[in-house]
């Protein structure tokens, strides 16, 4: 005989799927305390580290990611600050640090607006000698150079400045 207290899975309130601990999801006065730790800079996983020492809750990294865009935050990238205060610094006519690989780069890099297929970006870079190459990078990261004339090898300061102008570049795009 079967009890009446007893249900079947079909009788659960709850959809597939959904917690059945609604502990697992933060307050508002906790949202309230994720939007000031993304106000101050801090990144997703530091956030996650700090929802389950401070709050007790265990999310995982894209719970996290959700929960940001759910409260419609957005991430504040701590270099982009600093960007932002060396640009504000020059506008003062306070003194900028001095770069210290030498100021102004000898090394252009510029991004296609259309990316040829199996690329996740390429573009074209001016080494400091005047030389032009292609170059792309594809989905596993790797970067190739293409063009320009055969045989030519940049000198290692260049290639070490590619790289830097390179990530600068990307990091604007978005990557």
């Amino acid at each position: 005989m079967i009890s009446e207290d007893t249900q079947s899975p079909d009788d659960n309130p709850l959809p597939r799927g959904a917690d059945a601990s609604p502990a697992s999801a933060p307050s508002t006065e906790q949202k309230r305390e994720i939007s000031r730790w993304v106000a101050d800079g801090m990144g997703l996983s530091e956030i996650q580290k700090k929802i389950n020492e401070d709050f007790g809750l265990v999310m995982t990294y894209m719970d996290v990611r959700f929960l940001v865009d759910d409260l419609d935050l957005t991430l504040v990238d701590v270099e982009e600050e600093v960007q932002a205060d060396d640009s504000q610094a020059e506008n003062l006519g306070e003194p900028v640090p001095e770069d210290p690989v030498g100021g102004e780069s000898s090394v252009q890099v510029e991004l296609d607006t259309v990316t040829p297929p199996g690329a996740m970006a390429s573009g074209t870079v001016v080494f400091s000698d005047g030389e032009t190459k292609k170059w792309t990078l594809d989905q596993f990261g790797r970067l190739a150079l293409n063009g320009g004339s055969e045989g030519y090898k940049p000198s290692e300061e260049d290639v070490v400045e590619f790289q830097k102008e390179l990530d600068t570049a990307l990091r604007g795009k978005g990557f």
